[in-house]
């Protein structure tokens, strides 16, 4: 078993891809393997050996939608607690943020997580809480187990959960970038396993490695897909086995199942994703704020929201930006 610290062997694998002399670009759908590519400046060493990685429509916060914002915004000028994490409350909306907002008196809490929402839909019983749940696989299936459970009645959750494999067929589909393999993400993957990939690799002929978050993971990733284009091969290999099983986390699965249905969605710079979104399923209707406050929220959904002028994030979560 080899040390994920081990820098040697990190040297010999650079070494390697080097030798090759490719040029080819891989996409990453993960924040957290953006920032370990910067911080450790994998992405100019990797460029240096004629790989560029860019990223997609990884970060659940980035691909928020000006009308999901909006939404919620909506809902605490009319009076509701507000509860989400603290990296949504600085996305503009279109005249202000959630942040702006609480500087101006509304009740917008940043919480760790949906119990922390709960917590406070019981600590005030006579308001009402609504709980701004984003995320992908990974979060979705805390969010589900939470509504499995007893909850106060003033609770409810605007859903903007999201699934990772409808967007990459989109960006594939869409055809605006050449992308030679695909750097899958690890948290998502801890939990929705292999087999949900394995039809971009058969479908597109695209090599995939899923990867975990180490330095070293990441230098083990881009060697396995470029090993995969030189023999080539079209495979979803498994670069992350200390956490990621083949089938993922069936449990969590069954959860996301019962309390989900999959639903059409937009994502911020791409068009309706066919089945990537995450709505309450009927039988949780009391406790889905867009049921709940459906007569207040029409003076969103009548509403077009457009890009802030001059946003790029739409380029960059498709991977058009490097």
């Amino acid at each position: 078993m080899f040390s994920l610290h081990d820098r040697k062997l990190a040297q010999e694998i650079v070494f390697k891809i080097k030798k090759l002399d490719v040029k080819l670009k891989f996409m990453h759908v993960c924040g957290t393997h953006q920032d370990t590519l910067v911080r450790n400046g994998l992405d100019y060493l990797f460029r240096e050996c004629g790989v560029n990685i860019v990223q997609g429509p990884g970060c659940p916060v980035c691909v928020t939608t000006p009308m999901e914002i909006e939404e919620i915004m909506l809902l605490a000028e009319h009076g509701k607690i507000i509860a989400t994490f603290g990296d949504m409350i600085n996305v503009p909306g279109e005249k202000h943020s959630l942040r702006d907002m609480r500087e101006n008196g509304y009740a917008i809490h940043t919480v760790y997580g949906i119990e922390d929402a709960v917590f406070l839909a019981e600590k005030y019983r006579s308001r009402d809480v609504v709980f701004m749940g984003i995320g992908f696989e990974t979060t979705a299936p805390t969010t589900a187990a939470v509504l499995l459970k007893k909850l106060p009645s003033n609770f409810s959750i605007l859903s903007c959960h999201r699934v990772i494999p409808p967007a990459l067929k989109t960006i594939l589909d869409m055809g605006e970038i050449r992308i030679d393999g695909l750097i899958e993400p690890g948290h998502v993957s801890t939990i929705i396993g292999l087999k949900p990939y394995e039809f971009i690799s058969r479908e597109y002929n695209i090599p995939q490695v899923v990867a975990g978050f180490e330095p070293l993971d990441l230098i083990m990733a881009v060697w396995l897909l470029v090993r995969q284009i030189e023999n080539r091969d079209a495979l979803v290999e498994n670069e992350y086995t200390r956490a990621v099983k083949k089938d993922g986390n069936i449990r969590a699965q069954e959860i996301m199942k019962e309390v989900f249905e999959p639903v059409d969605k937009r994502w911020r710079g791409f068009p309706v994703i066919p089945k990537s979104g995450l709505e309450l399923k009927k039988e949780f209707d009391e406790y889905n704020a867009r049921k709940k406050y459906d007569e207040e929220l029409q003076e969103v959904w009548d509403k077009e929201f457009k890009e802030p002028r001059g946003c790029r994030c739409g380029e960059l979560l498709r991977g058009l930006l490097s």
